[in-house]
């Protein structure tokens, strides 16, 4: 199936669901970013899964073809679809293809479609690292980058890893991004640093303790929010 035939099929699949008036209500929410067609994640994820069984993804070039087509549609359900199929698909991508994913996340960008690519993007970093320890130099480099939201994955990319966190670089990506004002940007770290609380708490408090006064209030709260008073 070519990327462009299979994007008719998505589309297809969800043009029985579209709902005007929750179109309406979704792009409300969505502050008046995006056009959307109406239809909820739980129905948009059933409507294309037979599309997703039936699709003979061959290798990542293929896949990233698929997903350029449906990021490349109007309506944000698409790039909703796009993410799920790179969720599902992770496994057949390379570190070499985290720059298509970078590149992915500076068009039609906002948070909603910034965090599953951030996802992804943490999957396939934490799978390379059994082979390639330092593979994450991937991100010391995006923290640098022009866009916010390149930035953002940098921070969040290790959510849910745990026991796998490197500390060292979820901290000193925090203390990086410290300083700027974007609200994205300082509840990404108070988020990633919430996460890795779950699992070292006190290595967090202690972090947040020597670092309170260069963190936003925002980000301090976010982060602490399962742990005791700072001090």
């Amino acid at each position: 199936m070519t990327p462009r035939a299979f994007g008719k099929e998505i589309k297809a699949a969800l043009a029985p669901h579209a709902d005007a008036e929750r179109a309406l209500a979704m792009r409300a929410y969505m502050r008046d970013h995006f056009e959307f067609i109406g239809v909820p994640t739980p129905l948009r994820r059933q409507a294309v899964l037979p599309v997703f069984k039936r699709l003979p993804v061959e290798n990542a070039d293929h896949l990233l073809a698929c997903v350029n087509v449906l990021w490349s549609m109007p309506e944000r359900e698409f790039q909703y679809v796009a993410s799920d199929l790179l969720a599902r698909k992770w496994k057949m991508l390379a570190v070499a293809d985290i720059a298509h994913l970078l590149a992915l996340a500076q068009r039609s960008a906002w948070w909603d479609s910034i965090d599953p690519l951030a996802g992804v993007v943490g999957d396939v970093l934490k799978a390379a690292r059994i082979h390639t320890p330092d593979v994450q130099a991937e991100m010391d480099t995006a923290l640098l980058h022009e866009s916010l939201w390149v930035r953002r994955i940098a921070m969040i990319h290790q959510l849910g890893w745990r026991e796998h966190t490197d500390e060292e670089r979820l901290f000193g990506y925090a203390r990086s991004l410290a300083a700027e004002s974007d609200f994205f940007i300082r509840k990404a770290i108070g988020w990633a640093l919430r996460d890795y609380a779950w699992h070292e708490p006190e290595a967090v408090s202690a972090f947040l303790s020597a670092s309170k006064d260069i963190m936003s209030p925002l980000t301090l709260r976010e982060a602490s929010k399962h742990l005791s008073p700072i001090r």
